[in-house]
């Protein structure tokens, strides 16, 4: 235990403490915490719960001037982005709307755009910023799954780093929580208890808050894995934690310290986690060993790429310690036995005709289907199980993790010219329904790029979107009315486009499409005139389109 606590790192010390202030004025209560395990990506930031509220101020944290702002859909919403003079800048998404001249500025962009959704970057002269200054609100625009404030930090070659180096206090008297451990035999040679395939081990909680497995029986080269949250004061939220440390018979084997990383490297999560169980069982573990094509940055010390090598007859102590950045700790012991034994249970390999090179871009023909996958899209050599029944492809399944984008091809030269544009490639969710892929048409083909592997089919949608008002009636005055709002649904390919005038006028709608609404906010003074012409129409993604038309009158 002291060796330990006597060799844990701890935050940098040329980063500035005090430098940034809190971006709101409410209790920090976070829902989601830096370096936090996400779907194929590392958290780069605190997400601060808002009440279950929006429309909180948000406070620019130190003088700087906004250098970018985005407004889309879906991802980070609507995002500001702060450049601060000491070279940091600080980042605030899923914002409900942005404060005085940098609204305005954004207001103008989109009316003269025509456009909701846009990218700025506006000259450092523009828009300063002086510290304690509202410049937006929050909310929960984006994929946003609730009110609440995604902040981030950032450093000059703009890598996100843990908000809590910079002294953002967040109160934490939590020990991590442990979920599961696991031992993985990696060569053809070793094994753990007989078996050749991952090791579930079992905990024994201690008297001090640490664990024990039970003393394992193993051979060769072995590595070792942990699943494991960290629980902040306020809040039932399963955050990340900070540090993950291992020991082999005194010997520091493998240092993860979530500090900072960079955007380039985060998709590499899937390669860190153990890919497959998290699939099938909705828990991350964390490798505590380095496999090839795995360039992670949080790795900051390991010996041996973390592995450890149990030779016959010989005992040893195999440990792992979890910390949050408050420094509470939990350790896990494992005692470990050398023994060359029978192999009892033969790893899980399934051979197929397609075995791929991970290193090797490969073409693929079945049937109707083409299947190019560009090197290094696999983190290693593996067998594919891919199928083809008419016009569905079965491309293995998603428990393999691909790096990159791969291309599927379907020739749907038997389908009629008039089908041909409202055809696309789905992959098939969990209901067997297709969740339209951006599909790209040349010739009589079709295709789509994918990182996920699953089952594709060939889907039509004929079905126009529907339209209806939701606050307001055809030649009824709504005065008092604030807003517009229509309920804009596609049931197959999905929303793709909207426009809306009045009175041949552009005028800015806001999609939400969690709820499948459209909202004009009167106060953007376009509407003027007592009797007002509304026209919206909407796109799906094959260009099925709808027109809705209505009348309206205000004072």
């Amino acid at each position: 235990m002291l060796f330990f606590l006597g060799n844990t790192a701890f935050a940098q010390s040329d980063i500035p403490t005090d430098y940034f202030s809190s971006p709101l004025d409410i209790p920090l209560i976070l829902s989601g915490s830096f370096g936090e395990l996400r779907s194929n990506h590392f958290h780069s930031g605190f997400d601060i719960k808002t009440q279950q509220k929006e429309g909180f101020p948000v406070y620019a944290p130190a003088d700087g001037y906004v250098n970018r702002i985005k407004v889309a859909h879906y991802g980070y919403g609507k995002a500001l982005y702060i450049q601060h003079p000491n070279g940091y800048s600080t980042v605030y998404a899923h914002l409900q709307n942005f404060a005085g001249s940098i609204q305005n500025y954004v207001k103008d962009n989109q009316y003269k755009k025509e456009t909701f959704e846009l990218e700025l970057f506006p000259d450092a002269s523009l828009l300063p910023v002086s510290k304690g200054d509202v410049i937006g609100y929050t909310g929960n625009t984006g994929s946003s799954g609730g009110p609440h404030l995604h902040f981030e930090i950032r450093d000059s070659a703009s890598r996100p780093m843990n908000p809590m180096l910079f002294g953002i206090e967040i109160p934490d008297s939590k020990k991590p929580i442990i979920n599961s451990v696991f031992a993985y035999p990696i060569d053809a040679n070793s094994h753990v208890d007989q078996s050749q395939n991952p090791v579930k081990l079992r905990l024994k909680l201690q008297k001090d808050g640490s664990y024990i497995t039970e003393k394992i029986a193993g051979f060769g080269k072995i590595g070792f894995g942990v699943s494991t949250n960290d629980q902040l004061d306020g809040a039932s939220n399963k955050n990340g934690v900070y540090q993950i440390r291992s020991v082999f018979n005194g010997v520091e084997k493998f240092n993860i310290l979530f500090e900072k990383f960079s955007f380039d490297e985060t998709r590499y999560l899937n390669r860190f986690i153990d890919y497959e169980y998290f699939v099938k069982n909705k828990s991350r573990v964390q490798k505590l060993f380095r496999q090839s094509n795995n360039p992670l940055s949080i790795i900051k010390n390991e010996e041996d790429n973390g592995y450890v090598i149990l030779e016959d007859g010989f005992s040893a102590t195999y440990t792992i310690e979890v910390t949050d950045f408050k420094k509470n700790t939990v350790i896990i012991t494992i005692p470990m036995e050398g023994k060359n034994s029978e192999i009892l249970e033969k790893k899980d390999l399934k051979e197929t005709e397609d075995y791929i090179y991970a290193d090797q871009a490969t073409s693929i023909t079945k049937g109707k289907f083409g299947i190019y996958i560009p090197s290094n899209s696999l983190y290693e050599d593996t067998f594919l199980d891919i199928q083809v029944q008419g016009d569905t492809l079965k491309l293995h399944e998603d428990v393999i993790p691909l790096h990159k984008n791969i291309t599927i091809t379907m020739d749907a030269s038997n389908y009629k010219a008039a089908d041909f544009e409202k055809l696309y490639i789905g992959r098939l969710n969990y209901k067997g329904q297709p969740y339209y892929n951006t599909t790209y048409r040349k010739g009589d083909k079709l295709s789509t790029n994918t990182r996920t592997f699953g089952t594709y089919t060939l889907a039509m949608d004929t079905i126009a979107p529907s339209i209806k008002p939701l606050n307001f009636e055809n030649g009824k005055w709504i005065s008092k009315n604030s807003t517009l709002q229509l309920k804009i649904e596609d049931d197959l390919s999905g929303i793709g486009s909207y426009r809306a005038t009045v009175n041949g006028k552009f005028i800015l709608m806001e999609y939400n499409y969690k709820k499948d609404v459209l909202t004009y906010n009167f106060n953007d003074n376009v509407v003027i005139d007592s009797e007002n012409n509304l026209k919206v129409i909407v796109v799906d993604n094959v260009g099925n389109s709808a027109t809705f038309e209505a009348t309206f009158f205000r004072k």
